[in-house]
């Protein structure tokens, strides 16, 4: 369930994207995600996750561009999502990173 509300929700947010900015299904695809999430990890590791000292900075951004885009302000909402976003991800990003550069080993792959 959790990963098709994920689903749900990014395809939500990019279709809202795509249509300009619409600020309804930017609000429900951001809805979704983070519904989606809370089923994946759990309601308490989620929000330990978001409320970490370190990473309160991002989660406001995160959450101020959600309550932004619920009042219908869509623009300005996804930029502050998408900084916090990247404040609340930063530790992940080499992860997936070396993780990418490690499918250049697998035979198949290593030809394509």
């Amino acid at each position: 369930i959790g990963v098709g509300l994920v689903g749900f929700g990014l395809f939500f947010l990019l279709f809202g994207m795509l249509l300009y900015f619409d600020s309804v299904l930017l609000a429900f695809g951001n809805i979704l995600f983070l519904s989606g999430l809370v089923f994946i990890i759990g309601f308490r590791r989620t929000f330990t996750f978001f409320f970490q000292r370190p990473k309160l900075k991002g989660t406001s951004f995160f959450f101020g561009g959600l309550i932004v885009v619920l009042m219908r302000w869509p623009i300005l909402g996804m930029l502050l999502e998408a900084y916090g976003f990247i404040t609340l991800f930063r530790s992940f990003f080499p992860v997936a990173l070396g993780f990418l550069g490690s499918l250049a080993n697998i035979p198949l792959l290593s030809q394509v």
